[in-house]
């Protein structure tokens, strides 16, 4: 049952071309659903939900997608895994011959019929694994967030649950009722809590989590939440985050209340749970982030922009944990409940009184944002082309880029941001793109100059003008911008956006005092770079040695900077960040400090990767120190996966990933 750490990267290779599949044209609920074959089977079967909005918004929880490290994962342990797609209303019968069934962050509410058929599943013998999310993660702009969704009431309207909604959304929410379903039926019941950027380390031992934490020791959460423990009989915690937890320094940013209820630790209640129930088990995690990959597979559905999802399976000890929690619910037990066996009981959670049903509140007016024109949760024939759900191919992707100042200047002084937008088509007209520089935490702080060359009043997005694009479907334009409104120095992001929630560019940029860095003279460096040749182009990862002689001992070089291009000038390389996060741009990305030692050598080694979209055969590879100062640049082959025996699959290092991106969320 054990899944050991030191044999995930190896056993995942075997399914890498499995996960490489390409995106799909068009495919919808009436469309077969794919089923995954093992080559040992075990004779378990996993089913996964995609009829309650897997795939709303950035989401692409599904099996031949953005989930598809976790359903790869569980077929080289030899399960069956398939997916569950339709219009018709989830029943018992759909159930049948299934060991567990997963149930990845709904965006669509169960009806009534729907939660008696998963409880009786699960009292039957059956294991259901709930991966909820945050409080404000609602994708598809319905009202109705996961953990609502999962536990079976709407924050502060108990009493309403189509509180809000038009008479298109009220009919589609027929069968839906408010119930503590997921309290009473499963002893637990989903937080609205938001914690961001941390990880669960206080894990349950061994002989307490029946075997499920072996070798586990932390869970990653990225704009998350933790459950309240309601019936311990049947409920308990194996991973919990740390204590100390505060509101200013681990709660999301944009969350809409406190974000953390009781100060992390076990009061905050666990990250992932376990529970009994009948002859079957259920299992719980806050946050779809530690389940995602980096392959989602279609459109958005609101707008028919590209997902960008992030690699959190590989992330800490998340891989391991989740396959575990699936060998354990898929094993049956002759117990009904934690209280008959020798296994210590959790204490009830602590409750705030707005996260009980009836006294809950609704902190701001929903949805939280207006939902693009045209665009209808509950109607499939408004989804964008290429979205699950549409039955239109997608169109050509448009690559965004932006270029901006090593170091944005906070006393005011106008700088330039470069906009290249490539792929698009001859002449192509883009009028509603806009952009701003915001600070952690999301306070805008800049302005865009007019075309007249008077500034804006306020501050957040405003228009960069209009984009058209040339007959090779290239544009390019400067945008001079200036900060303000209380403005820090220190980390930031500028995102460019085309339409409410359509985020293209988000960039990590840095405010300071405008000035780049002084860096010593590098006239008699010899410059080298080491790299596979060919560069494989199915965005897995693969190392690059930067390599100057000829300094000065004790010398440091801090604005070497690295890209990949090919010809038209469309950058398609990013390097991995040093907390193992990845950009969600292409382009120029620095290489970070290279110090000479006594022989005047300095070398560093980044790890890249490329645009898997892309369809080249050749690019370039460029070093440059500082902007416009290009010091080497040398051709490079790329291949596919099929093309070529270059083995660095994306499974291939156990790094650190961060940043999942959501029209809501920093994630998922």
């Amino acid at each position: 049952m054990r899944y050991q750490k030191e044999f995930f990267a190896t056993a995942m290779l075997s399914f890498m071309v499995l996960s490489l599949q390409q995106p799909a044209l068009a495919e919808g609920p009436n469309d077969p659903a794919p089923v995954l074959q093992p080559n040992q089977p075990n004779g378990k079967t996993v089913l996964f939900d995609n009829s309650h909005g897997q795939t709303a918004g950035q989401s692409d929880w599904v099996i031949d997608g953005a989930f598809s490290d976790f359903a790869d994962a569980l077929v080289e342990e030899g399960y069956l895994v398939k997916e569950h797609r339709g219009t018709e209303p989830l029943s018992l019968d759909d159930l049948n011959d299934v060991d567990v069934f997963v149930i990845p962050e709904a965006q669509i509410p169960f009806k009534a019929i729907e939660q008696d058929a998963i409880a009786s599943f699960a009292e039957n013998g059956g294991g259901v694994f709930f991966i909820a999310d945050h409080y404000n993660a609602d994708r598809n702009l319905n009202r109705w967030d996961s953990n609502e969704i999962m536990n079976g009431w709407r924050r502060g309207a108990y009493e309403e649950p189509t509180k809000g909604m038009s008479a298109g959304e009220i009919e589609a929410m027929e069968g839906v009722t408010s119930s503590d379903w997921l309290s009473d039926e499963f002893g637990v019941r989903f937080r609205f809590n938001a914690i961001d950027n941390t990880a669960g380390d206080i894990i349950v031992p061994v002989e307490e989590s029946f075997g499920i934490t072996e070798g586990i020791q932390e869970v990653s959460i990225h704009a998350g939440s933790t459950m309240a423990i309601m019936n311990e009989d049947i409920a308990k915690g194996i991973v919990y985050l740390p204590d100390g937890l505060t509101e200013q320094a681990n709660s999301w940013g944009p969350a809409v209340d406190q974000g953390v209820y009781f100060g992390g630790g076990i009061e905050e209640g666990p990250f992932v749970a376990i529970g009994k129930k009948g002859d079957g088990k259920s299992a719980f995690i806050g946050d779809s982030s530690p389940v995602e990959d980096s392959t989602p597979k279609y459109r958005n559905e609101e707008h028919g922009g590209v997902k960008r999802t992030y690699d959190g399976f590989i992330d800490r000890d998340n891989g391991p944990l989740l396959v575990n929690v699936i060998h354990w619910l898929a094993e049956q037990e002759d117990y009904h409940t934690f209280a008959e066996i020798d296994l210590p009981l959790d204490e009830p959670s602590p409750i705030l009184e707005m996260e009980t049903p009836e006294h809950s509140t609704e902190p701001q007016v929903e949805p939280w944002r207006a939902p693009q024109t045209g665009y209808l949760w509950y109607d499939r024939t408004t989804f964008a082309n290429g979205s699950y759900g549409s039955d239109v191919a997608p169109p050509i992707d448009i690559s965004y880029q932006l270029e901006t100042p090593a170091v944005l200047p906070a006393d005011g002084t106008p700088f330039q941001v470069r906009i290249t937008l490539t792929n698009m088509q001859p002449n192509q007209v883009i009028t509603n793109a806009d952009m701003q520089v915001y600070l952690q935490g999301g306070t805008a702080v800049s302005q865009i100059q007019r075309a007249d060359g008077s500034w804006p009043n306020g501050y957040g997005y405003q228009s960069v003008g209009t984009l058209r694009a040339d007959g090779t479907g290239k544009t390019e334009m400067d945008v001079t911008m200036r900060l303000g409104n209380g403005v820090t120095e220190g980390p930031a992001n500028i995102r460019l956006r085309v339409g409410a929630g359509n985020n293209v560019v988000t960039k990590a940029v840095t405010i300071g005092s405008g000035e780049e860095e002084e860096q010593p003279p590098v006239e008699e460096a010899a410059f080298t770079l080491s790299y596979p040749n060919p560069m494989p182009l199915d965005g897995s990862t693969f190392p690059v040695e930067v390599v100057l002689t000829g300094l000065t001992p004790g010398q440091t070089i801090s604005n070497a900077q690295l890209q990949v291009y090919i010809a038209g000038g469309q950058s398609i390389s990013q390097i991995q960040r040093a907390d193992g996060s990845w950009p969600t741009n292409y382009g120029y990305f620095n290489v970070g400090d290279v110090t000479a030692n006594q022989q005047g050598r300095g070398s560093k080694t980044v790890n890249m990767r490329l645009n898997e979209t892309v369809q080249a055969n050749l690019g370039s590879i460029r070093l440059r120190l500082g902007s416009g100062n290009n010091v080497l640049t040398e051709t490079v082959t790329l291949q596919t996966v099929q093309q070529t025996s270059f083995l660095a699959p994306r499974f291939h290092q156990y790094v650190d990933h961060y940043q999942s991106v959501d029209e809501n969320t920093s994630s998922s």
